[in-house]
């Protein structure tokens, strides 16, 4: 200010200034600006908020939206903060930030479901190295298994050839149903459903009875055994529940 005072232009002031304290430490147009400030009456020194840049105080705000709410949109985000798109996407980004789907899940879990899950997670847990428990378990499932497989897979081939075509599976392939049971050890037992059979209690029971005089020859030293099904209608059945009792 004292060489704007004694009259000098902006460019004698930046070379006397780096001449004093070092070249390079201030530039013409930083001199420039500040002469321009002194001649509109501004004398102090102070640097002049940015319009356009963020304070740093708005990042940690920035830091704080998302933790408390990680589905807010750049569009809300730019309502709250004022800046504009980019600038958004590029602090998100600077924070480690990426914008991810969550999976779908059946239904919201309250506290007591999670509460639940987490007391039969420690259970298991603690049946696992004592009673062989895991070893004793027999579960099953079906699947539709197709005739045919058409997989499509990459070629070595020479760059100017053309890759041999690969065929469509059909709009509505030929299939079976399989139904299958297991434990530990492998497959138990298994049957290909007849077309158009539903899986109901009374083919569900045969099932189990089936399975009982396999684990006889295949599991004959088996002691125990533990069915693990889901609550679907033919396995909560009475016919089912009577059927078990019977097995047990």
């Amino acid at each position: 200010m004292t060489l704007f005072q004694l009259g000098n232009n902006a460019n004698i002031a930046a070379r006397s200034i780096c001449a004093a304290l070092g070249e390079g430490i201030v530039a013409d147009r930083t001199c420039c600006d500040w002469f321009k400030r002194f001649r509109d009456g501004d004398i102090s020194l102070q640097d002049h908020p940015r319009f356009g840049r963020p304070a740093e105080s708005d990042f940690e705000r920035l830091e704080v939206l998302i933790e408390d709410n990680p589905r807010l949109t750049t569009r809300e985000l730019l309502a709250m903060l004022g800046y504009n798109q980019s600038t958004i996407d590029h602090h998100l980004g600077q924070m480690g930030k990426v914008n991810k789907l969550g999976t779908w899940v059946p239904h919201e879990l309250s506290v007591d479901n999670m509460q639940q899950r987490v007391t039969i997670c420690n259970f298991l847990l603690s049946k696992y190295d004592r009673y062989r428990f895991f070893q004793q378990i027999v579960t099953r499932d079906e699947n539709w298994v197709h005739y045919v497989n058409y997989t499509r897979k990459r070629q070595w081939i020479n760059p100017e050839d053309m890759p041999e075509p690969e065929p469509k599976n059909d709009l509505h392939p030929k299939k079976v149903m399989l139904s299958i049971w297991w434990d530990f050890q492998g497959v138990i037992y298994y049957e290909l459903l007849p077309p158009n059979t539903t899986i109901d209690s009374q083919l569900y029971c045969t099932q189990l009875e089936c399975v009982k005089v396999t684990l006889q020859t295949k599991r004959s030293e088996r002691r125990k055994v533990r069915l693990f099904h889901d609550n679907a209608t033919p396995h909560t059945s009475k016919v089912t529940r009577n059927q078990l009792e019977q097995l047990d």
